[in-house]
C-alpha cells in the first residue's frame, strides 16, 4: 500500500508541476501579446527634422513711378495759342514740333529792333566822323582839345547805344523762336489743358503739358530707418550711388503691378536720399527699370519687393506652428517619443517656412500634423519626413 501511495504522490506532484509551467508560459505569452497591440495603437505622425538653412524672405515698399525724363513744357513768351501740333498720348521725338504761338507781335518786335540798330549804328558813323575831323584842328592848334575829348565821349556813347540795339535784336529773335514750342527730348505727351485760341503766358499755374520719356523709368519709395539700416548693413547712405555701389548696399528689386502680375524687368536701387525724415522716420529711394515695351507710364503705382538671402538659419514649415492667444507654439518629440508643446518666437517667413528665432534647435523634432489628437505627454509614433526646402 505505501509503495503504491508514494507512485500515486509523485504522479500528481508532477502534474501540478507541469499546469504550473504551462500557467507561467501561457501568463508571458499574453504580456507580449498586450505590449505589441499596446504598439500597434500609437499614433504614427509626421514630424519635421529641424536643421539650418538659407532663408528669402521678401519686404515689400509702395512705389509711385515717373518717366526718367519728366518735363513741364511751358511758355516762355505771351500769345494767343494759333496751333496744336499733337495729341495727348502720343510720341514724339525730340525737337518736334508741339505747339505754336501768334508770333506776329515778336515779329513786328524783331522789325522795330533791326531799325532801332540801324539808327544807332548811323548815330554811331556821324560821331566818329566827328572825331576824325576835329583831330587835325586840335593838332594844328586851331581849336582846344576840350572839343575833341566832348566828341570822343560822344562816340563811345554810340557805340554802346549800337551794343544795346544789338541787344535788342537778339532778344527779339529769341522770342520770335520761342513762338515755335518743340520737343526738349522724346517721349510721351501728356494731358494738354489748353485749347487753340487760349491766351498763354509764362506765369500760368498749368504746364501746356507734360512730356514723360518712359524708355527707363524710376519708381520712387520709402523705407523705415530700421529696414534702411538692415539692408546696409551699417546705415551707410550717400545723396546719390553708382550702380555697382548701390548693388553692394541694397538688392536687386522686383515689381508688381496693379493687376497684381510681376514686371519683367528687374530695377536696381540707384539712389538714396540723404537724410531720414525727422517726421516720418522714413528714408526715400528711386529704384529705375528699363521700360523697352512701355508697360510702365507716368503716374502708375507699384510694389517694389527687395529680396534678401539669410544663411544659417533655423527654418520650420509653417503647418507644424500654432497660434495661441497671440502667441506661436509647435509640438516637439522628445526622446522617448511623447509630444510636448514649446512656445517659438519667430523671425519672419521663408517660401512655406518660418524664420524660428528662438524655441528651437537643430536635430528637434517637429510634429507637422495631427494636431487635434494631440495633448500633453502623449506617445506616438514619429515618421520623419523630408521636405522640400524652399
Amino acid at each position: 500500500m505505501s509503495i503504491q501511495l508514494r507512485t500515486s504522490v509523485k504522479t500528481l506532484l508532477g502534474l501540478i508541476t507541469v499546469l504550473f509551467l504551462l500557467t507561467i508560459f501561457e501568463s508571458c505569452g499574453s504580456r507580449s501579446s498586450s505590449d505589441e497591440q499596446d504598439a500597434g495603437k500609437l499614433l504614427s505622425l509626421p514630424v519635421f527634422l529641424v536643421d539650418t538653412g538659407t532663408a528669402l524672405t521678401v519686404r515689400d515698399y509702395l512705389g509711385t513711378i515717373e518717366g526718367k525724363v519728366n518735363v513741364e513744357i511751358r511758355p516762355q513768351v505771351e500769345g494767343i495759342l494759333e496751333k496744336i501740333y499733337v495729341d495727348e498720348g502720343a510720341y514724339v521725338r525730340q525737337g518736334q514740333n508741339l505747339f505754336k504761338i501768334n508770333e506776329l507781335p515778336y515779329r513786328e518786335a524783331l522789325k522795330n529792333a533791326v531799325a532801332e540798330e540801324t539808327v544807332e549804328k548811323a548815330k554811331q558813323k556821324n560821331a566818329q566822323l566827328e572825331v576824325e575831323s576835329l583831330k587835325p584842328l586840335v593838332d594844328n592848334d586851331v581849336i582846344s582839345d576840350v572839343q575833341l575829348r566832348t566828341a570822343q565821349a560822344n562816340f563811345e556813347v554810340a557805340k554802346a547805344q549800337v551794343a544795346q540795339a544789338a541787344t535788342a535784336v537778339a532778344t527779339a529773335k529769341i522770342n520770335l523762336g520761342f513762338t515755335d514750342i518743340k520737343a526738349p527730348s522724346s517721349g510721351y505727351i501728356g494731358r494738354i489743358p489748353k485749347r487753340i485760341g487760349n491766351l498763354v503766358t509764362k506765369g500760368d499755374s498749368q504746364p501746356l503739358t507734360i512730356l514723360s520719356d518712359t524708355r527707363e523709368v524710376y519708381v520712387y519709395f520709402s523705407m523705415s530707418e530700421s529696414d534702411f539700416l538692415h539692408f546696409t548693413k551699417g546705415g551707410r547712405s550717400r545723396d546719390s550711388l553708382d550702380m555697382e555701389h548701390s548693388n553692394k548696399l541694397i538688392p536687386y528689386v522686383r515689381l508688381m503691378l496693379a493687376d497684381g502680375t510681376e514686371y519683367a524687368e528687374k530695377g536696381v536701387v540707384d539712389a538714396i536720399e540723404g537724410q531720414v525724415n525727422r517726421t516720418t522716420g522714413a528714408i526715400s529711394l528711386r529704384a529705375s527699370f528699363p521700360n523697352p515695351d512701355d508697360v510702365l507710364r507716368q503716374g502708375n503705382t507699384g510694389t517694389l519687393k527687395m529680396e534678401e538671402r539669410k544663411p544659417g538659419v533655423l527654418l520650420v514649415p509653417q503647418v507644424a506652428a500654432i497660434e495661441l492667444q497671440d502667441k506661436t507654439f509647435v509640438y516637439i518629440v522628445t526622446p522617448d517619443n511623447k509630444v510636448r508643446m514649446r512656445a517659438v518666437i519667430l523671425d519672419g517667413v521663408s517660401g512655406s517656412n518660418y524664420i524660428v528665432k528662438e524655441g528651437l534647435t537643430p536635430g528637434d523634432r517637429v510634429v507637422l500634423a495631427g494636431f487635434d489628437r494631440l495633448e500633453e505627454g502623449l506617445a506616438i509614433n514619429p515618421q520623419v519626413q523630408n521636405p522640400k526646402k524652399d
